[in-house]
């Protein structure tokens, strides 16, 4: 049955995908609100408490979100601005993600240096 719960996480997880693709080409705003859900967050902490019952770790998992929320928003500033400036779509979602790489090491570096986390 463990096979089974993971073929409905990539069923949800795909499904969340091409919905939010969909309504992007209809209306960018709401595109983005699909995504900017924290459906992903919300089901992954789920399932960690199903299978542990433990809710300190849920809680330093959901900590652990927390801090790295920030590095992650490092790419959708750095795309857009670069897309927007005339760079190839390619050439601007590299060095967003890289900047959002860099931006990830430094959360985590943050995360177990001032947070609680592991």
């Amino acid at each position: 049955m463990e096979w089974l719960k993971l073929v409905g996480k990539g069923l949800f997880s795909g499904a969340v995908i091409v919905a939010a693709s969909e309504l992007a080409k209809k209306s960018s705003a709401f595109g983005a609100l699909v995504v900017s859900l924290p459906l992903t967050s919300i089901m992954a902490m789920s399932v960690l408490y199903q299978d542990t019952k433990d809710t300190a770790r849920v809680a330093d998992f959901a900590e652990g979100i927390l801090w790295l929320v920030f590095p992650s928003l490092v790419l959708f500033v750095i795309l857009p601005q670069m897309l927007r400036r005339g760079y190839e779509f390619e050439v601007a979602m590299a060095v967003g993600i890289l900047g959002t790489i860099v931006a990830y090491g430094i959360g985590i570096w943050a995360a177990q240096s001032f947070g609680d986390i592991s």
